[in-house]
């Protein structure tokens, strides 16, 4: 990522927590301005900070995970050994034909039944070759 792409986030996160400010203290306002004729000024004061202790507590249980929404999570997709026992699940008789057919083709061909017993049985163990050494 760029410094001008970060700069760029930080600068949006920033404008975003200054509009929100500003309409905070504005919603308080109007609220203040709105009850202070039937509570009085004590009473109007207490109304707004519980109002936006509510608010506080609503956004940090969210922030949190305590309250998730309600989509679900996908779940991942299937591997593609999954999608082949799947496969052999749904179409047992197809799956047998497949594995028949494989099992005459490495019998009439030795080649490729040496080359993927040597494969399985070096696993992890073949090491690529170093590159040369520069004076």
């Amino acid at each position: 990522m760029s410094l001008n792409r970060i700069l760029s986030i930080v600068v949006a996160a920033v404008a975003v927590a200054a509009a929100v400010s500003v309409s905070l203290v504005a919603a308080a306002f109007a609220l203040y301005a709105l009850v202070v004729q039937w509570l009085g000024p004590v009473g109007a004061a207490a109304l707004v900070a519980g109002v936006f202790a509510l608010i506080a507590l609503f956004s940090a249980a969210v922030a949190v995970g305590k309250i998730r929404p309600r989509r679900g999570v996908p779940p991942p997709p299937p591997s593609p050994v999954e999608k082949i026992m799947g496969l052999a699940r749904e179409r047992p008789i197809l799956a047998t034909g497949a594995a028949v057919l494989a099992g005459i083709v490495l019998m009439r061909n030795p080649a490729i039944t040496t080359a993927l017993v040597s494969a399985f049985l070096a696993g992890g163990g073949a090491k690529p070759p170093s590159p040369p050494k520069r004076r």
